[in-house]
């Protein structure tokens, strides 16, 4: 049984004080170029011979402290040198007060630590101001093999560390498929990646290490538990795979999907990439409901414990965080039962994750001890640095309905939808939102006006209580803001979407945040696009298909903050695992209406058998659509989640 800290007074865990990531600068590669499976030995050698010496440190970034906290080094620290002015004088490294390098000639140290990868030229500008008698080390010393860097001119090139966590389970029946194409290879001008993959089990320990090469532009790439245990003859595991993309282009972000599954169809669910970046606070993890547990995977992201009491769960909105009692090894995982915490909590409750960057978004499974059955899904990122926007308030005129977040009314026959809106950012006091129901025309059936939800607010809506008299088959539901009596709107706006099964009770869910779609002016980064600037005014998903026999569906939203084209454009192209194109066809979806249609509706089932293992690409130049995914095991089981694109 846990042992919990249940501290009823304002508090929060340490986190590590280390720099991610920066919505401005994009992702920080220093934390992933120390913290790389590949650095271990060459790490510790480099301690290794630091120990015993009279160290001194010359930290021209700052990187030296980010070590520090990764590392809990013990060496006999002397002296402290740095390049920037405002930094003289501080204090750091326990009562060390930072000195101008220019004064480093004066330290008694028997080595000096250069804290900085590409160090020829920082060496080249100072190397006169060292003490004769003293030798040199640098963080060059630890890079990962040149074999493994694809960038050598700029080690810390973002692109060196394409690099991502996945949840990777084998055991008891119970199989992970991780799902992605070879994008970066269509953007390098075709030539071949390599993924160096390392399997850590659940404390940590590498189960195995291997490569694999891919040399087809967009080809499809798997990875299956069950395939992984036959390759190298391994036992039954749970923990996480560590990837890392060697030739990436442009992205250098790892996506992809993952489906968790058995052979009983009770155990099906898909999920998405877990972000590589970690950060101090996740949100959008439900509370359980009747006969169900909620369990968080906590995935250590770092060569480094999460220490007794350095994470936590709180009710969202509360000042009371219960902490975990318990370490969590380097690279380990452990499955927290939010029950362990707050035995009392129920849905729709929902928790706020005090994760001290100590790992990557994580996934929760839910179980329901009632049917048996099982789902996961992904918490989200939840923002420090957003402030209240008052000129959110005044985007009407230009942008319509501004910020939008759609998603799926699955068809009713069949399925129930809910949604609960859930706080994403620190700073959000309260959320003024409306819920709008629309068919799949575009036709607006229904409103509900949330209120002024405040931040401890947890309100779910069963879309059900909405179209009662209505004849809605399918369609798809957005939160907006509604400012006209004031509240706080910073354009995080989320929701998790949970969907049910009316004759099995199989449930799905996913989550996401709002955006401005299909308007050609632009506010701050919106439309967001992922390939350049703002405007984003296209649409490239990847929907991938199942290997098992099941059936691939999809919902695809056109949503617009404005009037924009009266019909999407939108082709569907067939893939094949090897990414010949086996078969086309165009569909036109209403703007602000929606459509959900399946893999074999769309294509013969002799160009999906040609197709096994591959996909389909959803493309319109025209627009802007929005996406979920999912898979059907006929009527017994299904799974969803929304859809990336690359």
């Amino acid at each position: 049984m846990l042992n919990v800290l249940n501290k009823q007074e304002k508090m929060s865990p340490k986190g590590l004080n280390i720099s991610t990531f920066s919505n401005t600068l994009g992702g920080d590669a220093f934390f992933k170029a120390i913290g790389h499976p590949l650095t271990r030995q060459k790490i510790k050698d480099l301690l290794d011979k630091l120990s015993g010496k009279k160290v001194a440190i010359y930290d021209p970034y700052g990187f030296f402290l980010s070590f520090c906290e990764i590392y809990k080094i013990n060496l006999n620290i002397i002296d402290y040198y740095v390049q920037d002015y405002n930094n003289f004088g501080k204090k750091v490294l326990n009562g060390l007060i930072a000195q101008p390098i220019t004064d480093i000639g004066q330290s008694k140290a028997d080595i000096i630590l250069i804290a900085a990868f590409d160090s020829e030229r920082i060496l080249n500008q100072t190397k006169h101001y060292y003490p004769a008698s003293a030798k040199l080390a640098t963080f060059d010393e630890i890079k990962i093999p040149d074999e493994y860097i694809t960038n050598k001119r700029q080690y810390l090139n973002s692109l060196n560390f394409a690099t991502n966590f996945a949840f990777l389970r084998e055991e008891n029946d119970l199989h992970t498929r991780l799902v992605t194409a070879n994008y970066w290879s269509a953007y390098n001008n075709g030539k071949p990646i390599t993924i160096f993959c390392c399997l850590f089990d659940e404390n940590g320990q590498v189960i195995q290490e291997w490569n694999d090469a891919y040399s087809i532009p967009n080809q499809t790439m798997i990875i299956e538990s069950e395939q992984i245990k036959k390759r190298f003859n391994l036992n039954d595991f749970k923990g996480q795979l560590f990837m890392h993309v060697v030739g990436a282009a442009i992205h250098d972000i790892v996506k992809y999907a993952l489906d968790v599954y058995s052979d009983d169809p009770k155990d099906l669910s898909c999920t998405h990439d877990a972000n590589s970046w970690p950060a101090d606070y996740y949100a959008g993890l439900p509370a359980p409901d009747e006969a169900e547990d909620v369990v968080l995977w906590v995935q250590n992201s770092h060569p480094c414990p999460i220490p007794a009491n350095s994470i936590g769960l709180s009710y969202m909105g509360s000042d009371e965080v219960r902490l975990v009692d318990k370490e969590i090894e380097a690279f380990g995982i452990y499955p927290l039962n939010t029950k362990e915490l707050f035995p009392e909590a129920k849905w729709p409750q929902q928790f706020e994750i005090h994760a001290g960057k100590y790992f990557v978004r994580p996934r929760y499974e839910v179980i329901c001890a009632k049917s048996g059955r099982r789902r996961m899904a992904h918490a989200n990122v939840e923002r420090t640095d957003l402030q209240n926007d008052p000129e959110i308030k005044n985007l009407n005129k230009h942008f319509g309905k501004s910020y939008i977040l759609p998603a799926p009314i699955l068809p009713t026959d069949r399925w129930s939808s809910i949604v609960l809106p859930t706080p994403m950012s620190r700073n959000a006091t309260d959320q003024p939102i409306d819920l709008i129901i629309y068919d799949q025309t575009g036709k607006e059936l229904a409103r509900h006006n949330f209120g002024k939800l405040l931040r401890s607010d947890s309100q779910a809506v069963n879309v059900d209580s909405l179209i009662k008299s209505t004849d809605l088959k399918f369609g798809h539901m957005e939160l907006a803001y509604n400012l006209s009596n004031g509240g706080y709107a910073d354009g995080w706006l989320h929701g998790l979407f949970k969907y049910q099964d009316r004759n099995t009770n199989h449930i799905a869910e996913t989550s996401f945040g709002a955006h401005i779609f299909n308007t050609a002016i632009t506010y701050k980064n919106e439309p967001q696009s992922y390939n350049g600037p703002a405007p984003g005014l296209s649409t490239k998903l990847f929907l991938r298909l199942d290997s098992k026999n099941l059936e691939t569906f999809c919902h695809l939203i056109y949503p617009s903050s404005t009037t924009w084209h009266d019909f999407s454009k939108t082709t569907l192209i067939l893939f094949d695992k090897n990414a010949n194109q086996i078969g086309e066809k165009e569909i036109n979806i209403p703007c602000g209406g929606s459509l959900f249609w399946t893999a074999s509706e769309m294509f013969s089932s002799y160009d999906l058998a040609k197709a096994k293992e591959g996909y389909i690409i959803i493309r319109d130049v025209t627009c802007r659509l929005f996406g979920y995914h999912g898979l059907m095991d006929g009527e017994k089981a299904f799974c969803m989640d929304h859809m990336f694109g690359f």
